[in-house]
């Protein structure tokens, strides 16, 4: 494939410019995801399904991740950012339309399916289009941690809002007579879904409008298709042989066996405290509103960590490490099967949860500006594709595994210790920006091919 032509200065844009749209297009993302998280889980109930049954519906779209994930993240870096975002915006436009409307267990599968398809094409593009644009107008050794750490900032403060008011639509509507006057297709629990479709088509005109990105060589479909297989290998080789990426990755998959757990299991926790399942959709928003909020409030604090600490490294250890007490705290509160929660173990499940998050946040930023200080751009997409990769396969793992084993705190507490034992992968410091040894990181996946581990 010929090589693609050097980024033209009309289409590199400021520092500040590049990070605001970053900003905005992580915002118009993940607001529709946040207006459907509340009732996701308590909607697959009311289509009449069981507890197992969500946690293998759901876990289909961790599957669909697993394997989508390399594939689009190589289209990302062989075709371009907004080609594979807009894609990925079109594909959650028609998930979002049958979660909300479809009544059959076919149909419900095919929109998880739809919505893993759309978060493997989109788990990536945006973040590498940023760093691409950083590191074009300022060079490899650009700053990226303050742009990383806004755009994870204004992610979970999106989430934050969107899962309020996903919480509260169907609540607004219970009783509304919406069900019967529609057969039984449109529930209050359908409402969010169908908002949220709506406002993923100004997300794909946004990305469309305002993510440029230098022209590329024309490509056929052989050679994109040629192409995309040597840039996944590349991807993988650096995740499996550069040290500090390898930690990344891990830990990543650790995070994910977590969160698994936590979002097959707090809606239903929140139900049974309510007695219902619509007023257990505002708890649980309510509770998803304060996590997701905590986030953003962990990923604005993300650069101050690092300095605090000494390093994007130990920032990373200290965030899992309070990740992994408020996982225990989770867990320790957890009721068992047939067992009413007690005013202090609502109070410890809460503070658990604010912690789990809040730590989340101050993890992610820190842990990608070691990742893209080590990745050309060519791979960048890849590498981002890789680690999303280990972060859904293994949520769909702890989900069904949390789906199987007793409720109580087993599930939470389980977790607990994996990512305490993530934390202690980072006891090692590791030095910020570019790998050492390649100052200017162009040949960072090219490196192990050519024999020895880099980054040692």
């Amino acid at each position: 494939m010929t090589a693609a032509p050097a980024p033209a200065a009309s289409h590199v844009l400021a520092p500040e410019t590049a990070r605001r749209r970053y900003v905005t297009v992580s915002a118009l993302f993940w607001f529709p995801i946040g207006l459907y998280v509340p009732s996701l889980v308590l909607i697959l109930g009311e289509r009449g399904l069981a507890l197992a049954a969500v946690a293998a519906v759901l876990s289909s779209q961790g599957l669909t991740v697993a394997l989508l994930e390399l594939p689009t993240g190589g289209l990302s870096d062989v075709l371009g950012r907004r080609a594979v975002l807009a894609a990925g915006g079109l594909l959650s436009f028609a998930g979002l339309l049958l979660l909300a409307l479809g009544t059959a267990p076919w149909v419900l599968i095919a929109g998880v399916v739809l919505m893993g398809a759309s978060r493997a094409l989109a788990s990536g593009p945006a973040e590498a289009w940023y760093v691409d644009m950083a590191q074009a107008h300022s060079g490899p050794g650009a700053e990226l941690r303050t742009g990383l750490s806004r755009g994870s900032s204004a992610m979970g403060a999106s989430l934050a809002v969107a899962t309020l008011l996903g919480g509260l639509l169907p609540w607004l509507f219970a009783g509304s007579g919406l069900a019967e006057a529609t057969g039984g297709t449109v529930l209050p629990l359908s409402l969010p879904g169908l908002l949220s479709a709506a406002l993923v088509l100004c997300y794909l005109a946004y990305v469309l409008l305002r993510l440029p990105e230098p022209p590329r060589a024309p490509s056929t479909l052989r050679s994109v298709l040629g192409s995309v297989p040597g840039t996944i290998a590349s991807g993988v080789r650096l995740a499996t042989r550069e040290r500090v990426v390898r930690k990344v990755v891990l830990t990543t998959a650790a995070v994910g066996a977590a969160l698994g757990a936590i979002e097959l299991l707090t809606p239903g926790r929140a139900a049974a405290i309510t007695g219902a399942s619509e007023s257990g959709a505002v708890v649980y928003a309510g509770l998803a509103t304060a996590g997701f909020a905590s986030s953003s409030l962990g990923a604005r604090l993300a650069p101050l960590l690092a300095r605090l600490t000494g390093g994007s490294g130990r920032a990373v250890l200290t965030a899992l490490a309070g990740m992994a007490c408020g996982l225990a705290l989770l867990g320790i509160s957890a009721p068992g099967a047939g067992e009413a929660a007690s005013s202090p173990a609502v109070v410890t499940g809460v503070l658990g949860y604010v912690l789990v998050y809040l730590c989340l946040g101050a993890a992610g930023p820190n842990e990608n500006d070691l990742l893209h200080h080590r990745v050309a751009s060519s791979a960048r997409a890849t590498a981002l594709s890789v680690q999303s990769l280990a972060l859904q396969a293994v949520a769909s793992l702890g989900g069904l595994v949390a789906g199987l084993l007793p409720l109580g705190p087993l599930p939470l507490l389980l977790t607990a210790a994996l990512v305490g034992a993530g934390a202690l992968m980072w006891v090692r410091a590791v030095p910020d920006g570019p790998r050492p040894g390649h100052p200017d990181g162009a040949d960072a996946v090219a490196a192990p091919a050519a024999g020895g581990e880099p980054g040692r």
